[in-house]
């Protein structure tokens, strides 16, 4: 496959006026939603989810692409100027992102973030253009066996190795395939978990699980919980907001090591970018330790900048491995996966086959994307962070708002709308006792998929359960889970003697 005369009908594509807009579109509210803390990009396209099936298929996606990248800028816009992380990725960027911020460098703390996303994004989206064909002519050899195979894997990664509680992290997965598997019985047409409600037959949508667990169960927990408000004092950046050229040469390796240590965790189902961030900020605390004059917790500008390109280049591998592999990374993708179902396509080999101008313009939309949110992040930073001066009370009633009104246009049932308000509730109580939403997402997405290429593989066999693990990539895939599973328990074993020896 010839890439780069496909990479430039795709800019072709997306360069039109009409795309460009939606690529802004995209860009500002992911970053506006994303400095708003609690909420991020996985929230912004659940709620734009329901309305956007209007739109034609490459405008929706370029404008969830923008939005996905656009999470991202805000959560570290935040986490830098409040210590107040939008979401678990930017958690690491907060630690000496902050500290520059207090010292009076939040502009140059600011500038730092954006370089190192538009960094890594960019790296990760060149590696994501010449490496996604081929991972979907790899993906043409997947068959019923490899499929559960790889759904396996996502499951058990995403269930028990991003979550700090494994039995929580399992429990909110039954769930979601729980929710998978009302409805019609595809196979053998007998209703499923329906309760004889006509309204179920058809299955409980994605679309109406996702906005109410990440949307409306996060108003309520506000409303109930955490209603003290959002954090500290807003510090506002003094200075000139770019690097001389001593903190870029500071910067560069950093930057450079981040996008390396991201760029694999794009293609592993491991909940997204939250572990190579804390990763990339470990190694450069390890290489500032041998410093002769350490720099970590006095505001480093390697411990912002590994972090920060670290998370961006996972997310833009996280989309080669959704558009070529179908597999959903972390809860944004998920959604997205389940974008591509609503309009009738299926990521994988035969989306690049059958709908090659989306796929490209898609693409190519990444490389606009990270111009266009270095442009923003840059000089408007400090316009995102007044936002925040929106009264909570305001805010989280619009967001109620429009998860009604997005639904009810999607489907005119109010049966739905009632749906909306017993899984939100129910996306409350988890978020309160702290069950991890992610794997509730993916089984949902990926529960279908298991169970059909399961049913497909044992009829093909004529109920012989051996052929799961004849073929060589299932086999491939279960070892690398176990692999990634011992690490997992050897790790937390460690760090619970560490704690006892510490106790």
């Amino acid at each position: 496959m010839d890439v780069l005369p496909l990479l430039a009908e795709g800019f072709a594509g997306a360069l039109t006026p009409a795309n460009l807009m939606w690529v802004l579109i995209g860009c500002l509210l992911g970053t506006a939603v994303g400095v708003m803390p609690g909420l991020g990009s996985s929230m912004a396209v659940a709620l734009l989810l329901p309305v956007t099936f209007a739109l034609d298929p490459t405008a929706a996606f370029i404008m969830f692409a923008g939005v996905y990248f656009g999470g991202l800028f805000g959560d570290s816009t935040m986490g830098i100027l409040m210590n107040t992380p939008g979401q678990a990725s930017a958690i690491a960027s907060t630690f000496e992102g902050h500290r520059m911020a207090l010292d009076g460098r939040a502009a140059k703390a600011l500038a730092t973030a954006a370089i190192g996303a538009f960094i890594g994004g960019f790296v990760a989206s060149i590696c994501v253009v010449f490496a996604a064909p081929f991972l979907a002519e790899f993906s043409t050899q997947f068959g019923p066996a490899e499929f559960f195979a790889l759904a396996v894997f996502a499951f058990a990664a995403t269930s028990t190795v991003v979550t700090d509680n494994t039995v929580k992290g399992l429990a909110s997965l039954f769930v979601g395939l729980g929710i998978a598997v009302i409805g019609i019985d595809g196979v053998s047409g007998t209703p499923r978990f329906t309760m004889g409600s006509p309204f179920l037959f058809d299955g409980v949508s994605l679309v109406t699980v996702t906005v109410a667990i990440l949307a409306l169960g996060e108003v309520i927990f506000v409303a109930a919980i955490a209603r003290h408000g959002a954090g500290g004092e807003l510090i506002r950046p003094k200075g000139r907001p770019w690097l001389s050229r001593a903190e870029m040469r500071e910067a560069a390796p950093a930057w450079a090591r981040g996008t390396a240590i991201g760029l694999p965790f794009g293609v592993v189902p491991a909940g997204g970018s939250e572990i190579p961030t804390f990763l990339a900020f470990g190694l450069e605390k390890r290489l500032d330790a041998r410093r002769k004059e350490p720099k970590f917790g006095k505001g480093a500008i390697r411990g912002l900048a590994a972090p920060e390109a670290a998370g961006n280049s996972t997310t833009g591998m996280a989309m080669g491995a959704l558009l070529a592999l179908g597999l959903p990374i972390s809860a944004t993708a998920a959604i997205m996966l389940a974008a591509f179902r609503q309009y009738g396509l299926q990521p994988g080999p035969l989306l690049f086959d059958r709908s090659p101008e989306l796929v490209w313009s898609l693409l190519a939309s990444f490389f606009i994307a990270m111009v266009v949110l270095l442009i923003l992040n840059l000089p408007f930073a400090m316009l995102w962070a007044k936002l925040l001066l929106i009264p909570r009370p305001f805010l989280y009633a619009g967001i109620t708002m429009f998860c009604a009104m997005g639904i009810y246009a999607s489907s005119g049932q109010v049966f739905d709308l009632l749906m909306v308000l017993g899984v939100g509730v129910f996306g409350f109580v988890m978020r309160a006792l702290d069950f991890p939403l992610a794997p509730l997402i993916i089984g949902m997405v990926l529960g279908p998929l298991a169970e059909t290429s399961l049913r497909d593989a044992t009829m093909s066999a004529n109920g012989d359960f051996a052929v799961l693990v004849q073929s060589p990539i299932a086999v491939g895939l279960y070892a690398l889970l176990a692999v990634v599973l011992a690490f997992a328990v050897t790790s937390r074993v460690r760090a619970r003697r560490r704690e006892r020896v510490a106790a």
